[in-house]
């Protein structure tokens, strides 16, 4: 069989469902390649994470076109012969040679609004080793599970191997500040840590409290890397609760240059509706993004003294 791929999201970041179809095919003895419009193809495979990325609309040749992912159902689930393998890093040749991609855990049990993954997944359960997913001597480790440390003794487990075999990680969707133990603490110190950066989120106000003893204890275990924090921006959170929020960390990351301490970076994202993905993002939302996101701007200028564009400064959301 000829087997057609398409990442509708687009390459810049590897769609690990199609990198395991195509391991799949290629097991089968089927020529495995990304689609392009004008050849035929006996299937193409077609995924999309985001419900918001724009539809591929070109006209392809093919007897058979499976739509799947997140973004098309979110009921949608690759069988089990194929879940369970290996990807085909060949399919994205940009990918390092070092570096894997993966998940220890799938499901979460949380239930934030903007994240499908509880009604997706259901709640944690360990789904693979993190020597499964360093293979071919892949020692560098992003681990896209979404609260790994829900996962308790499993997750204890899989830190402990980590650092026994001195993977490099990066646990890229956060993690829950609040879980945070003692154990966790010291544990998550002595990782080694790609970037040097532990990723948190922060999106309630609640949360900057919890954020705030998670580092202390980190810190206080010999961890001096830097602190990456995602930051839902609207949705429930209106523009003063998610200004004070994201203005605490600036405050913060200016503290930490001052003292010359490594730095805390927020990251905040527009809050999307799942269940909407064409409902217009707010303004102020997409220009506080801006704002947070452009390290440079953000750490030489307030948010009210910032310009996104000519002749508007954001001292005008305070009026």
């Amino acid at each position: 069989m000829r087997i057609g791929l398409i990442d509708v999201d687009g390459h810049n970041f590897p769609n690990l469902a199609l990198m395991k179809i195509a391991g799949w095919h290629k097991a089968q003895g089927d020529d495995v390649d990304w689609a392009i419009g004008f050849e035929h193809y006996d299937r193409i495979y077609m995924s999309k994470v985001f419900n918001f990325s724009p539809d591929d609309l070109t006209m392809y040749d093919a007897d058979e076109i499976i739509k799947g992912g997140t973004g098309y159902d979110i009921a949608s689930q690759l069988p089990d012969e194929i879940d369970r393998l290996q990807p085909d890093y060949s399919i994205y040749p940009h990918i390092p040679t070092d570096t894997a991609y993966g998940f220890l855990t799938r499901g979460c049990p949380n239930k934030c609004p903007w994240c499908v993954v509880p009604r997706k997944e259901g709640r944690i359960r360990p789904y693979m080793d993190c020597d499964e997913i360093a293979i071919e001597g892949r020692t560098k480790l992003v681990l896209m599970d979404n609260n790994i440390l829900a996962a308790g003794d499993y997750a204890v487990s899989q830190l402990q191997k980590i650092i026994e075999r001195g993977y490099r990680v990066d646990f890229n969707q956060a993690l829950d500040a609040r879980l945070v133990t003692d154990e966790f603490a010291q544990l998550l110190a002595k990782i080694r840590w790609i970037d040097r950066r532990i990723r948190f989120g922060c999106d309630t106000h609640g949360q900057i409290k919890e954020c705030e003893r998670a580092i202390a204890l980190i810190n206080s275990y010999g961890y001096r890397g830097e602190y990456f924090l995602y930051t839902m921006i609207g949705g429930k959170s209106d523009f003063k609760e998610s200004f004070e929020r994201v203005n605490y960390w600036w405050e913060r990351n200016r503290e930490c240059r001052e003292q010359h301490k490594p730095n805390i970076y927020p990251y905040a994202q527009p809050y999307r509706n799942p269940d909407n993905p064409h409902e217009p993002i707010p303004e102020w939302q997409k220009d506080m993004a801006r704002w947070v996101n452009k390290h440079q701007c953000f750490q030489m200028t307030d948010f009210a003294n910032f310009s996104p564009r000519k002749g508007f400064k954001c001292k005008e959301y305070f009026k």
